[in-house]
């Protein structure tokens, strides 16, 4: 197996950054699977982190100026690796001025993702900085465990409001409770709402609008034709989760979208140009 890329625009390396460090807040280890093509950064919803999963995607070509690899075999060309995502993030926020910075898989003492960064300096001489990020190699045996996820039967898809006021709601009504119930419909309106014995609070948003989301778009998802546009699905969630998820975002997306399948899971959907992001949150009794 043989990995290496070389980033050299800045912008890109600023973009790679961002994306790394929303990662970072949303998990401690996940799968970082490379192809010819695509970077895939997975997390497997499970009981160790109460069954969240995530699922990010970025297009190599838009990330590396060059990029090599070879995967296990011809037919399998594919590597995955267990990573530590707030490692490559502060590895990379210290190079945000590098001139070039390559990333490689090597092997020291165990595998690694080497990070090495030309540096500007004031002299005629160059300066490099590396970072040896240690990783474990995951065997071909266990790869079906890190395939795309299908999209849910949902029951109303929503586009989110602005993702920062939605953050700040969050955040006030974490301190009256542990959850919060997220409910939608298909004339594009939003709840969520705290409800505890001694009180119960919501927040209103209304002309959301819904996704228009196509026959075979939705890969078998989608809600109901015959579904009342008023009636609203619901979901209760544990309000940390939520907030980990709107406190780590960075990405900046051009859309935020919410599937929500009516008490079994929430759905949310991050897009930015070459950048997709899709995180799980079952739902709590």
């Amino acid at each position: 197996m043989k990995f290496r890329g070389k980033i050299v625009d800045v912008a890109c390396l600023n973009h790679f950054t961002r994306v790394i460090t929303t990662i970072s807040r949303l998990t401690r280890t996940c799968v970082l699977r490379l192809t010819p093509q695509h970077l895939f950064f997975i997390l497997s919803g499970n009981v160790t982190n109460g069954g969240v999963s995530m699922w990010c995607e970025l297009a190599q070509a838009n990330v590396f100026d060059e990029f090599q690899m070879e995967g296990v075999s011809a037919e399998d060309n594919e590597i995955c690796l267990e990573v530590t995502p707030d490692l490559l993030s502060r590895a990379l926020r210290t190079l945000h001025n590098a001139k070039v910075v390559k990333v490689k898989l090597t092997r020291k003492l165990r595998p690694c993702l080497t990070v090495a960064a030309e540096l500007p300096t004031l002299s005629s001489c160059s300066r490099v900085v590396t970072h040896d990020l240690p990783v474990d190699v995951i065997p071909r045996r266990l790869w079906h465990e890190f395939k795309e996820p299908s999209m849910p039967d949902f029951d109303v898809s929503i586009y989110l409001p602005p993702l920062k006021t939605m953050k700040s709601v969050v955040d006030r009504m974490k301190n009256l409770s542990n959850f919060l119930v997220m409910e939608a419909n298909l004339n594009g309106e939003m709840n969520l709402k705290i409800e505890t014995d001694l009180v119960s609070v919501t927040t209103h948003f209304k002309d959301l609008g819904n996704p228009p989301w196509g026959g075979d778009a939705s890969q078998g998802g989608g809600s109901s034709p015959s579904r009342d546009p008023g009636a609203m699905a619901r979901a209760r969630v544990d309000i940390r989760k939520l907030q980990q998820f709107l406190v780590g975002q960075q990405v900046n997306p051009s859309k935020a979208m919410c599937n929500l399948v009516q008490d079994r899971v929430v759905h949310l959907i991050l897009l930015h140009d070459d950048v997709s992001l899709q995180y799980f949150i079952p739902t709590v009794a």
